[in-house]
């Protein structure tokens, strides 16, 4: 499964975001393509394509996170949105998908992100 855990870079995504994904265990089963670990993070369109879930962790907003969030929704993909509880995540985010969720501290992120996916795997069995 390619899961692109797409978000701003106005936070510190390598402490607060990258590091945790990385550093737990489950994560590895999975393609987690995290778009800033690399000097490639300027995907192509049809990169989107190959997507299978689009997490994206919306507290801050962007630009460039806003035109990810279109190509992913042109492209029918299952759009998940994960903020945190003190930030208020733009309301276009409405438009794209329902699936909005909240959380509390990098722990309570995480399993969020996992039931995300758990249910992803679930219903497509």
């Amino acid at each position: 499964m390619h899961i692109y855990l797409a978000h701003s870079r106005e936070f510190d995504y390598l402490n607060e975001l990258y590091k945790p994904l990385r550093d737990d265990l489950y994560f590895k089963k999975f393609d987690l393509i995290l778009p800033h670990e690399t000097n490639e993070s300027n995907h192509n369109r049809d990169f989107y394509k190959s997507i299978d879930l689009f997490i994206v962790e919306c507290s801050y907003a962007s630009t460039g996170l806003g035109i990810e969030l279109g190509f992913a929704y042109d492209d029918n993909k299952k759009i998940y949105c994960i903020h945190k509880n003190n930030k208020k995540p733009s309301s276009s985010i409405s438009a794209v998908t329902k699936n909005i969720y909240e959380y509390s501290d990098i722990d309570d992120m995480i399993k969020i992100i996992k039931e995300i996916i758990e249910n992803n795997l679930n219903s497509a069995k």
